[in-house]
């Protein structure tokens, strides 16, 4: 799940999911007593001092198209730390190493930061682990736990939901996941720093882990620590990132120096955030995040039957559509103030047609709306708004007088299960931290605050004062870089026809200019569905997802 960012004319916020940030309480540091004789520093016991919740294995077996899979599950925590040199001096638990000759401060706030991430690994039993495939699986925000996927794709349970409706409350169904993906792979479930069972200490750990590249290290440190930990070196390893787990795996395949990866697949994409549609108005003079959201506006207007003329087939609608907005409708909008009347009231009349929205919204627009406009002025008629994240949904309007939609019927619709299916399933189930807090936005945890500036691979040296400029939000590089590098390595790209918060649009047009030599652009598949942005939320979408998955994993385990 991705956030929107806020701006003056789309302030689009997901009522579950938004939350005041909490300041941090400055610590006071106690002084020490004067009158206290000097000892030697303590030898640190642990890093964090906090124990951790001891790892739980349990077993069980999933059928997956007729076949019983015996799996061993464990549920536990792996500690990195802030840093290369101090990720270096602690063990899996976060106890500094025998010879790391480490001390803690007196005051465990002032220990330098770490991390102790949660992980749920499955692996299938009585496989050949060496040589076996395994996807390292997160979700985005960020800020966002991972039980999307875990209990939305490839475990051995899922839970179960209408597609488009909100359902009454519990009881929710938990079922056995027929669309698993043990059947080709063991597969693990990471709760990025300061969400879900994952938690954050030491002294500035916001800055230590909340950002694009201390988040990417953190997975980095997790996945080779992961590695060593079960002995898993030489299996084919894949990447698996929803949201902004697709930003985090363009990072952390670039930070994964001397680990070649099989595969990434990325699910519902954005790897450059001058494409966002929720709030490109803070941006002006950049204006393709209109052009690459068009077509999301259509499937979703041809969806919920708001266009003057219907067309009878989705998807060669949005041929049609792709090719104005790439050409007649970006030509209009990079003219600015040139457009002459006549233009700008023809562009608004194909807009009205592949949009529904009237032609005076258009043109007082400017021609150009944000997904959450569009969300609100859609079906203000009928006192409806539609979703961002799957813009099937639709849910009453709270203000009609709103310029943009205030929340999002499809969080809504699914927040709730998706919390009671996690946290039972981890209790019952994984019999695992029955006693600790699930967070569902790191924001609950405090320190949060996102660093979106980010460091591109390949400029220098690590450490030899190479690459040391700052870019914005653009991870379009560190994808490329890592593709030049390791041309073997397969990527495939997924997402869903009505998706607002990463319109499928712009991920094909990110992924056609990676910069890199053409011949690479043969590396990348494409799969799209029709469906919002967690495509597995519909069933029949899940099952053809799992199998293009599969047959992913399938076709590059061997490097071909």
């Amino acid at each position: 799940m991705i956030f929107p960012q806020r701006s003056r004319r789309a302030s689009f916020v997901l009522s579950t999911m938004a939350a005041v940030l909490i300041p941090s309480l400055n610590a006071f540091a106690q002084e020490k007593p004067e009158e206290k004789p000097a000892a030697a520093p303590a030898r640190a016991e642990a890093a964090p001092r906090t124990p951790a919740t001891p790892d739980s294995t349990t077993e069980g077996s999933v059928n997956v198209s007729g076949q019983t899979i015996a799996y061993r599950a464990i549920a536990g925590t792996i500690t990195v730390g802030g840093t290369d040199p101090q990720d270096a001096t602690l063990g899996f638990d976060g106890k500094p190493l025998p010879d790391a000759n480490i001390h803690l401060p007196e005051h465990a706030e002032d220990a330098p930061p770490t991390a102790r991430m949660f992980y749920v690994a499955y692996f299938k039993k009585d496989a050949p682990a060496a040589s076996r495939p395994i996807v390292f699986a997160y979700n985005g925000g960020p800020g966002s736990p991972t039980m999307w996927l875990h209990m939305g794709t490839f475990g051995p349970k899922r839970i179960v939901t209408p597609d488009t409706q909100h359902q009454e409350g519990a009881p929710y169904t938990i079922v056995n996941n027929e669309y698993s993906l043990l059947d080709v792979a063991d597969i693990v479930f990471i709760d990025a720093p300061g969400t879900g069972l994952s938690r954050t200490f030491g002294k500035n750990k916001g800055e230590a882990f909340y950002g694009v590249d201390p988040d990417g290290h953190a997975f980095e440190r997790f996945i080779r620590r992961f590695l060593s930990k079960y002995d898993r070196w030489n299996s084919p390893k894949y990447l698996f990132g929803e949201s902004y787990g697709t930003p985090r795996s363009a990072v952390l395949a670039a930070d994964l120096r001397s680990v070649d990866l099989n595969g990434i697949i990325l699910l519902s994409q954005i790897l450059s955030f001058d494409n966002s549609v929720d709030g490109p108005t803070n941006n002006p003079g950049v204006d393709q995040a209109y052009a690459l959201a068009l077509p999301t506006f259509a499937a979703t207007a041809w969806y919920h039957h708001k266009l003057p003329t219907q067309p009878p087939a989705l998807k060669p609608f949005l041929e049609e559509v792709q090719k104005f907005a790439l050409g007649d409708y970006m030509t209009a909008l990079l003219q600015g103030s040139d457009l002459s009347e006549a233009q700008r009231q023809a562009v608004a009349e194909k807009l009205h047609s592949y949009t529904g929205l009237p032609v005076d919204y258009l043109l007082r627009a400017d021609l150009r709306v944000t997904g959450g406009e569009f969300s609100e002025e859609l079906k203000l008629n009928e006192g409806m708004t539609t979703g961002r994240l799957d813009s099937r949904y639709e849910g009453p309007e709270v203000d009609p007088m709103s310029a943009t939609s205030s929340y999002d019927p499809q969080s809504d619709a699914i927040t709730s299960p998706w919390n009671t299916a996690i946290n039972q399933y981890l209790h019952n189930d994984l019999k695992y931290a029955t006693q600790a807090t699930y967070l569902m936005n790191a924001r609950q945890g405090g320190e949060f605050n996102w660093n979106m500036n980010h460091q591109p691979p390949g400029r220098g040296f690590p450490g030899a004062g190479g690459g040391s400029s700052e870019t914005g939000a653009n991870v379009m590089p560190d994808l490329a870089y890592r593709m030049k590098m390791n041309p073997k390595m397969k990527v495939m790209l997924a997402g869903g026809y009505y998706d607002l918060a990463t319109p499928y649009f712009e991920g094909v047009y990110e992924m056609h200019h990676l910069p890199m030599p053409h011949n690479l652009q043969s590396n990348i598949s494409y799969h799209y569905y029709e469906a919002g942005h967690m495509i597995y939320v519909k069933d029949d979408v899940l099952k053809q997802f799992k199998s293009d998955v599969a047959n992913f994993i399938k076709s590059t385990e061997s490097g071909k």
